[in-house]
């Protein structure tokens, strides 16, 4: 899929460092007294540390974390026995301290972090860190303010969680930067904060899992009909024309079924009845246990356009991403993917044609008919709903590992 997949390795880089930026466009180097700062660490632990931008005290010194925020760092990692300066690189969103008018600190701007973002990918392409931080939601935006193409929220969305990110092949691990911690001076964030590091840390002793190319356990049928008998356990979706099924119109376009972790079948739904059967018999047998991203949506589609009321659902992907956590912006099929999977990206080359084409009516028809004459296009869709049953599967698999289920 164009955007993720199946991109030359060289478009894919290119792809991950955005568009180049050149230090004269930023500027911030002309009224530096440490202009382009370089990274500072011995990195024996291969732990790489991506803050905000130098303060005052760090210019004046050309160090990295000099100034009171730097201080905390260092004394809050020494507590679970990181030394920030031997076991850790330490670099920052943008690399030449922002000053306002007055000459004080201030915030980088979205223009300075992507001036300075191919410096910092190309840093983590070479020392290929085991573990990155990003402290803040600078270190958020530098990392993936060009890969998610969504609303990237700030680092209260983002922190605690440990991804294993596909493009960086590594845990990448936000929390709050320092200074926050500092401003905030309340016990509640500061046992997040620690609890963020010590979940960060504890993944030096965690392998980078072996992420395969996830387009090669999709099988693309010609029909329901040729389905490989059911085990007792699946997960499907659908693509279908808009949100709801009851409006005029409105048709089931394709569905796919997750077999195991590895293996996800899909097919273009037939308007034959004869044809639907096996598919439509798996749903009704009780013996088969359902899963689904959302279950409320499969249901009533299923019901509604398919004649089919579901029997032996098992698990709601979404319901349980909420009971783990219940931080609101967190709990879509595509968050959950990429946290949890370190798929980034799977979805942007169809995304706008699955949305209706008016915007405040939640019965109007999308644009999948439109896709699917495309070049390519009907591979695309397809491709696109067995990725999203064979992730709800695993998400799955791994949110009952952990709530003991």
């Amino acid at each position: 899929m164009s955007g993720f997949f199946d991109l030359p390795k060289k478009e894919n880089i290119n792809r991950i460092k955005g568009k180049p930026a050149s230090c004269a466009s930023c500027g911030l180097y002309l009224h530096a007294k440490s202009p382009r700062m370089e990274p500072f660490g011995n990195f024996k632990k291969g732990i790489l540390n991506i803050g905000e931008a130098p303060g005052e005290i760090e210019d004046s010194r050309g160090k990295h974390w000099q100034g009171r925020a730097g201080r905390l760092l260092q004394k809050t990692y020494k507590k679970f026995g990181i030394d920030v300066f031997e076991d850790c690189l330490n670099i920052n969103a943008v690399n030449c301290r922002p000053m306002d008018t007055a000459g004080d600190n201030r915030e980088p701007t979205p223009h300075e972090i992507a001036c300075c973002r191919s410096r910092v990918w190309q840093i983590i392409e070479e020392k290929k860190p085991k573990i990155i931080i990003a402290l803040g939601s600078m270190g958020i935006t530098s990392l993936l303010g060009h890969r998610w193409k969504k609303n990237l929220g700030g680092i209260t969305k983002w922190r605690g969680w440990r991804i294993p990110d596909r493009d960086m092949k590594g845990w990448l691990c936000p929390t709050f930067h320092p200074s926050y911690i500092n401003r905030l001076q309340t016990d509640e964030v500061n046992t997040i904060w620690k609890q963020d590091l010590s979940a960060a840390f504890s993944m030096l002793k965690e392998p980078y899992p072996i992420q395969e190319d996830d387009t090669k356990c999709v099988h693309i049928l010609d029909s329901p009909e040729v389905l490989p008998p059911f085990p007792n356990l699946v997960a499907f979706d659908y693509e279908t024309t808009g949100l709801k099924p009851q409006a005029k119109g409105h048709r089931i376009v394709c569905a796919s079924v997750a077999y195991n972790v590895n293996a996800s079948y899909v097919f273009m739904m037939p308007s034959s009845p004869r044809k639907r059967k096996k598919f439509l018999d798996m749903l009704k047998d009780s013996h088969i246990r359902k899963m689904a991203h959302n279950i409320k949506f499969e249901e009533s589609w299923s019901f509604i356009r398919g004649r089919a009321h579901i029997h032996s659902w098992d698990w709601d992907s979404m319901l349980a991403a909420h009971i783990l956590d219940n931080r609101p912006g967190i709990t879509s099929l595509k968050f959950q993917t990429y946290v949890n999977q370190g798929v980034v990206d799977y979805d942007s080359a169809i995304s706008s044609y699955l949305k209706g084409t008016e915007q405040k009516n939640a019965n109007s028809h999308n644009r999948i008919f439109e896709l699917l004459e495309k070049p390519g296009g009907k591979k695309k869709l397809l491709l696109y709903c067995a990725l999203d049953s064979l992730y709800t599967y695993r998400l799955a698999m791994q949110q009952k590992k952990e709530m003991r289920y």
